[in-house]
């Protein structure tokens, strides 16, 4: 049998991964290719897609060859969990198990358990001649294994993990035999699983890396950037796909020629900056779900040089109706993020990855520094680039935003809050444990789960800060985004794991205690913190966000409005085409009424991208415009 060909699709948020991926999939399926797509995005859509359940098991996908899954993080733990532990349970007494599982109940596990799942998928074929993935089995006999990624930053942190995970284990050999995720002798399996994960990575006969990025600055930067730390791991055999090209025939307006000749300016640069091969991909007049509307997309995808591509219309009639259309309520945006006096107030904006919360964010901050409130604009996210956006230098410091009142930024860098973190964790450790204990603690902080853990800790920090009006959240897109809000829920029940069966750990548990307590009343009273969650009205950003939101209200945190992103404007949609995609959208929009039900505010597409100041404080007017008047009449007054 040959061996089996992994393809990794990765990209800004937004830029169609998702799409490309599963088209990827019929194609091969439909080529006699025994495929599977498996996704390891913790907010996925791939049953939206494919208009089918699918879920943590392997299922078929309505076409002769193809089965899909969609990572389920907490299901993944508790198999790994159960995994590692079920052989000690004979052997061990109740009070060490006891203890183990308090380890496993760690949310480090839960990072651990899902790479694990996807190595799993990686490393199959060369174990075993698996059959039968109808059946819901891992295991190989696979001739294609399509793996959507989530957004950026969070693939890259899942494909440096095999090193990573490899190297942490090998040095606690050499220690006391424990790892955060369980005694060395229960996974050394798994460092032969992570060494190979490694290798396959690395063979550009096996592996393929796909980045799906649109013609814009931000994207390009981001697969520049993205593309330039993959060779640094090993990964040798990349290609991209330039999805969302407008099609010249149909910008007549002059609005959509001004947007046409920015695309073009940006595929020239990818042409000379890539040394890759590059597929264009033209943005269809509706939205692509089903199997049709996959094989619509894969004709043009895996067409040859010259082949004349598919019409950009997908002959979908979109549902007429009586919708209530989303109006602009710029005052219930200011008024549900406007601080009580003497308090600072967290506003985050969070959602699909590409929907523009970065660009939202960016405006919003801008829009509440010039009405006077001091303000500080921050992002979680590991792939961001709202120095991109200002057009200016955002660094781990806090700086002033040239040009603008009242308004900072700062970014959370990675590496560096991992640094601060293991000091001052042995700082304050060298005070108060014994040497037996700081060992333990020394070994505890080189895991890979320090990076989750020092990030967090970052958040809380600013979380926290009282010298500003507000702080302005951009998160990372929506399932890291939720994992970041739920680990104060989780590490209040968790804190000081390697030390809290001792009496030399009750201390720290208490003061982190009541640190995560704080946290978490902050982020549920509404008059410290706001949510907002961005979508662009089709239908899996909706789809994603409601599901978000009814997370959240689970937690006991309430969302307090939507910004609709890159609305078309009527004037603007004088042909078949832009008629097509605004009557989507327009049927979205009505649905977003239906499924939140509770203020929206309107973000209007605009010829060119938002970058620079000029261009923010535009779209800080189309969002703060109802507001922005009513601010104007008082004073009138």
């Amino acid at each position: 049998m040959s061996q089996t060909q992994y393809v990794f699709f990765s990209g800004k948020g937004g830029v169609g991964k998702t799409t490309m991926a599963c088209a990827t999939a019929v194609h091969n399926a439909e080529q006699g290719k025994r495929t599977l797509i498996v996704t390891t995005d913790p907010a996925s859509n791939l049953s939206d897609v494919f208009e089918t359940e699918i879920g943590h098991n392997i299922r078929p996908l309505g076409v002769e060859n193809l089965w899909g899954m969609e990572i389920d993080p907490d299901k993944a733990t508790e198999e790994y969990r159960e995994r590692i532990l079920a052989p000690m349970r004979a052997v061990m007494p109740e009070s060490v198990i006891k203890v183990m599982e308090e380890q496993f109940n760690s949310p480090c596990t839960t990072e651990i358990a899902s790479f694990d799942r996807f190595v799993e998928f990686m490393t199959a074929d060369d174990r075993q001649d698996g059959q039968d993935g109808a059946n819901g089995r891992d295991g190989g006999g696979y001739d294609v294994v399509i793996f959507d990624t989530a957004p950026t930053g969070h693939t890259l942190r899942l494909l440096e993990l095999p090193v990573d995970w490899s190297k942490h284990i090998e040095e606690s050999t050499q220690g006391s035999g424990n790892t955060c995720i369980g005694p060395v002798a229960s996974i050394q399996e798994n460092k032969v699983k992570y060494d190979e994960a490694t290798r396959l990575l690395g063979d550009p006969e096996r592996t393929e890396f796909t980045f799906v990025l649109q013609p814009e600055a931000t994207s390009i930067y981001e697969t520049k950037r993205s593309s330039a730390e993959l060779a640094e791991i090993g990964v040798k055999n990349t290609r991209l796909i330039v999805n969302g090209v407008l099609p010249e025939d149909v910008c007549e307006h002059p609005f959509f020629q001004s947007r046409y000749k920015m695309q073009k300016r940006h595929l020239e640069t990818i042409e000379t900056e890539f040394k890759v091969p590059v597929k264009r991909m033209y943005q269809r007049d509706g939205e692509i779900k089903g199997l049709e509307g996959l094989r619509h997309v894969a004709r043009d995808l895996f067409s040859e040089a010259g082949e004349v591509p598919a019409r950009f219309s997908l002959k979908r009639s979109v549902e007429e109706l009586a919708a209530e259309y989303v109006e602009q309520d710029s005052e219930s945006l200011v008024n549900s993020i406007r601080p009580v006096a003497g308090k600072t107030k967290a506003v985050f904006f969070t959602g699909k990855g590409g929907v523009g919360k970065t660009t939202v964010s960016c405006a919003t901050a801008f829009a509440l520094g010039r009405l006077g409130f001091k303000t500080l604009l921050l992002t979680t996210d590991p792939a961001s680039h709202i120095g991109e956006v200002l057009e200016q230098r955002v660094g781990d410091s806090i700086t002033p935003v040239a040009g603008t009142e009242n308004l900072d930024a700062v970014m959370i860098d990675q590496e560096k809050a991992v640094e601060e973190y293991k000091a001052r964790i042995l700082d304050d450790a060298k005070q108060k444990y014994s040497e037996d204990m700081l060992v333990a603690v020394r070994e505890e902080l080189e895991s890979p789960c320090t990076e989750e853990m020092a990030a967090f800790d970052k958040f809380m920090w600013y979380v926290e800060r009282d010298e500003y009006d507000i702080v302005v959240f951009d998160t990372a897109p929506t399932g890291h985004t939720l994992r970041l809000l739920e680990l104060p829920f989780d590490y209040s029940d968790q804190v000081g794991m390697m030390v809290t069966t001792t009496g030399e750990g009750s201390e720290v548990k208490s003061e982190t205690q009541a640190r995560f307590d704080r946290i978490i009343a902050q982020m549920k009273d509404p008059e410290r913190s706001a949510f907002a969650f961005v979508v662009y009205p089709e239908s899996t950003p909706v789809i994603e966000a409601y599901r978000a939101m009814v997370d959240l209200r689970a937690a006991g945190i309430e969302t307090q409005f939507v910004v609709a992103n890159q609305v078309l404007q009527s004037e603007y949609c004088t042909n078949e085409y832009f008629k097509n995609r605004k009557k989507m959208q327009e049927k979205y929009l009505g649905e977003i009424n239906r499924r939140f039900q509770m203020p929206v505010t309107v973000m209007p597409l605009f010829e060119t991208e938002i970058t620079g100041l000029s261009m923010i404080e535009r779209a800080a007017d189309a969002l703060f415009a109802v507001a922005a008047s009513a601010s104007q009449s008082e004073a009138a007054r």
